[in-house]
Order: structure tokens, then C-alpha cells, then sequence
């Protein structure tokens, strides 16, 4: 069991500027609600100056992912957006009292979506919009641009640190050598640029002697679902999920599927969470995908 901090656990059980933001001039989304982190980071902006008048967010992901996104908007509401671009993952961490490195990805998320809405308020192209095959990470939605700049900003030397900051190789595993190449090619320029000695530098031929890749995952065959293959399926998803929620003090249990309804209970912490409705959410999502078709998925009434 990771070690939380005293705000990270008051950011998540109580988190600031959660909930959707109406009147939104900026809108930065990222990662995927099917993988168990996703962020959306919702701004409104002073035209004239620039400055950040309010800041909200809705997240589903673990308690470090709320905390994460809750602080983020309590670091920027107040700062022009060139003082909020100057905001990196290390400062969320720090206003946080710190984070588990496994976490880390956590503070990646929050920084990467204040750059998505920046971009969005100027009405730019945001360079991680998975265009020209930039896509690494399927499973997690995540661009090289994204593993480019946690690297830089952090030092990061190791696939198992690229990892815990980005999320990559944690699913499939088969992005790993795609990972590889960017860690390699990122280290070799922090080296040239006299920002890493040599000897720290990623080195892909001791990393492949270390811990062989992982073969490529193979899909399933196409076809109708017989009733218990899709009960399967939908337990299956649900267990997915569930040590996210567990890790965090929550919980989620399968407890019907009658047609294309599907009954859950949320226990532990997930019960008092503001961000309940964006739990389910996440889990309706996952099930969707998983199982190929639409679907409801509905908590029990609190007290049952």
C-alpha cells in the first residue's frame, strides 16, 4: 500500500473546484476513461488580461488523480496563462506534500491537460491530438510528445520511470519497444545538450538483456456473444478497475445484468466521493468497449 500525504488525502476526499464549469472559455481533455485515468479541465479566462478567474475539473482515475487535477486548479485560478504555462508536474506534486513515483502520471495528467486548454482558448492545434501516427501508447492514449516532455522535465532514464510518469507499457506491455526508442533518442539529446551525463542515459541493449518485451496481444474473434461469455466479460471488467478503486479506499461490486442494464454497488470510499457519477461513468465506458455495444450501468440506491 502506498504512502499518501495528509493533503493528498484531504484533495481527494474533499476536492476543490470539482464539477463542470458552464460558462468554460477553455477545454483541455486528456487520457481515456476505459484505461482508469481521464481528465477534463474546464477554464474561464479574462479576455483582457489573460488571467484564469476560475478553474474546475471532472476526473476519473485514482484518489491521486482527483487530488492531482483538484490542486492544479488551485495553482492556476489567479495567474495569467503565461504564469500558469510556467506550472510543471513536479509543482502539483510538491503542493501536494508529494506523490508514490507509481503516481506520478497522476501530475503528468494535470500538466498535460492545462496545456490542452491553453491551446484550445487560442484556438491552436494541440500538438498530442494523435495526428501523423504520433500515437504510442493505445491503450492509454498517450503521444510520443507527451513521453518527450516527461522525460525531459524529469530526468527519467528508465522504462520503469517513463512508466510510473506516463502510464505506458502498463497494460498490453506492447508499446515497449516504441517506448524504448523514445526514451533512447530523448537521452541521447539530454546528452548532447549537457543536461544528462552519458553514463545515465538509457541503454536499450542492457534493457533487452534485463527483461525481454512482451508479445503482442492477440483479439479475440469477431461474433455474437453467448450470455455467459458476456457475464464473463463484464466481471472481468469490472476486476479490471477494481484495484484502482481498492488502492484509493473504494470499491465496486457486480450485483445484476438484466438486458443491456448492468447494477454495480460502490463501497468504501467511492460512496462519499464527489466524483461518484464520473466512477460509473468510467466503468459504463469500459464495459462499452469491452464488450462491443451499448449499455446502462446504474449504482444501487445508497443504504442497500
Amino acid at each position: 500500500m502506498w504512502e499518501y500525504s495528509d493533503k493528498v488525502k484531504e484533495y481527494f476526499f474533499s476536492p476543490k473546484n470539482a464539477g463542470p464549469l458552464t460558462d468554460a472559455t477553455a477545454v483541455g481533455e486528456v487520457g481515456a476513461m476505459s484505461c482508469g485515468d481521464a481528465l477534463r479541465l474546464m477554464l474561464k479566462i479574462d479576455p483582457a488580461s489573460e488571467v484564469i478567474t476560475d478553474a474546475r475539473f471532472q476526473t476519473f482515475g485514482c484518489g491521486s488523480a482527483i487530488a492531482s487535477s483538484s490542486a492544479l486548479t488551485e495553482l492556476i485560478i489567479g495567474k495569467t496563462l503565461a504564469e500558469a504555462m510556467t506550472i510543471t508536474n513536479q509543482d502539483i506534486a510538491d503542493f501536494l506534500g508529494g506523490l508514490p513515483p507509481e503516481k506520478m502520471h497522476c501530475s503528468v495528467m494535470g500538466y498535460e491537460a492545462l496545456r490542452a486548454a491553453v491551446a484550445n482558448y487560442r484556438g491552436e492545434t494541440w500538438e498530442d491530438d494523435h495526428e501523423e501516427g504520433a500515437l504510442i501508447c493505445k491503450c492509454f492514449g498517450i503521444d510520443e510528445g507527451i513521453i518527450d516532455r516527461a522525460i525531459r522535465m524529469n530526468r527519467l532514464t528508465s522504462i520503469e520511470q517513463v512508466a510510473h510518469y506516463t502510464k505506458v507499457t502498463g497494460s498490453c506491455g506492447t508499446c515497449a519497444e516504441k517506448v524504448e526508442d523514445v526514451l533512447a533518442r530523448v537521452n541521447r539529446a539530454m546528452v548532447e545538450e549537457g543536461l544528462l551525463a552519458e553514463s545515465e542515459a538509457f541503454d536499450p541493449a542492457a534493457a533487452a538483456r534485463m527483461a525481454p518485451r512482451p508479445k503482442a496481444v492477440q483479439p479475440a474473434a469477431p461474433g455474437k456473444l453467448t450470455t455467459l461469455q458476456r457475464l464473463r466479460l463484464i466481471e472481468e471488467a469490472i476486476e479490471e478497475l477494481r484495484p484502482v478503486l481498492k488502492r484509493d479506499g473504494g470499491d465496486c461490486e457486480l450485483i445484476d445484468i438484466e438486458d443491456d442494464l448492468v447494477t454495480v454497488k460502490l463501497t468504501g470510499a467511492c460512496t462519499g466521493c464527489q466524483l461518484a457519477s464520473v466512477t460509473i461513468d468510467g466503468i459504463q465506458q469500459r464495459l462499452i468497449e469491452k464488450l462491443g455495444r451499448p449499455l446502462r450501468v446504474v449504482p444501487v440506491p445508497a443504504g442497500h
